[in-house]
């Protein structure tokens, strides 16, 4: 196992920073995907239970995100971003071909990771949902109806229930905190409508866990879409009094357990 190491890689409309934890032997390949507004810099501890399984880890900041060219949280079109993470699959697939690949996503980063299996699923082996942000999830399309979209700071208390997450998130410079762009909440809207009319998952073993106190995402909005997209390996978990960000909660070694064993199931 080695330290993260960062390259960049030419993106579709951009150069994207791709974040890469090395294995030296490894058994599977992991791809992260990060939420709105952060980086994948803040998953340095998902990262490390993973190489402990077995796995290469990697994954981009997105455009407009962390250490990746674009303005700042400006996203136009999310078919695009998809298409950036999968040439950070290729990248890295180009030296581990017949490796499984599982994929997992936070938040928007989970809208992304399921439209990326929609669209490339064939190369996937499982995928791992925390909080994703799917479902017609009516604050974007209230946010989006304002005249002036406002500059209201989030609450970091809603991340985590451990103040420490909320005070580091307030304080990393690579983390994004001012307000929407409207054409992003523009283009979330359109990839949530084109993820519900989109396949479901099929036999893709799936794992969904959502914090029972998430006040971000909604867990009922998200299981409107995933109640469709479901298939027949699908497994779900609303975590008792957990906030937005579950592998940044009280109980996160818990958490990152259950997705350990899901993915050793998967790859037995």
């Amino acid at each position: 196992m080695s330290q993260q190491q960062i390259s960049i890689i030419t993106g579709q409309r951009g150069d994207i920073a791709l974040h890469d934890w090395h294995h030296d032997a490894p058994r599977f390949l992991a791809l992260l995907v990060h939420g709105y507004g952060e980086h994948l810099g803040r998953y340095q501890h998902v990262a490390r239970t993973l190489q402990d399984l077995g796995a290469r880890v990697f994954g981009p900041d997105h455009l407009g995100h962390g250490r990746s060219q674009g303005e700042r949280v400006l996203i136009e079109d999310y078919e695009a971003v998809v298409d950036d993470v999968q040439l950070a699959v290729a990248q890295i697939r180009r030296q581990h071909p017949d490796l499984p690949l599982v994929v997992i996503g936070h938040s928007m980063g989970g809208m992304i990771a399921t439209r990326y299996v929609q669209r490339f699923g064939d190369g996937v082996r499982a995928l791992v949902l925390s909080g994703p942000l799917l479902g017609e999830h009516t604050a974007i399309g209230d946010l989006q109806d304002l005249e002036t979209i406002p500059d209201t700071p989030l609450d970091v208390s809603t991340l985590s229930r451990d103040p420490a997450v909320g005070a580091a998130y307030q304080a990393d410079p690579l983390v994004w905190h001012g307000p929407f762009k409207r054409p992003t909440l523009q283009a979330i809207r359109r990839i949530l409508a084109t993820i519900d009319a989109g396949p479901g998952f099929g036999a893709l073993p799936t794992l969904w866990l959502h914090g029972g106190d998430d006040r971000l995402v909604l867990s009922e909005e998200s299981r409107t879409t995933l109640e469709r997209l479901r298939g027949s390996d699908f497994h779900a978990e609303i975590l008792p009094g957990a906030r937005h960000e579950i592998f940044n909660e009280i109980d996160k070694d818990r958490t990152l357990q259950h997705v350990s064993a899901f993915i050793e199931r998967v790859l037995r």
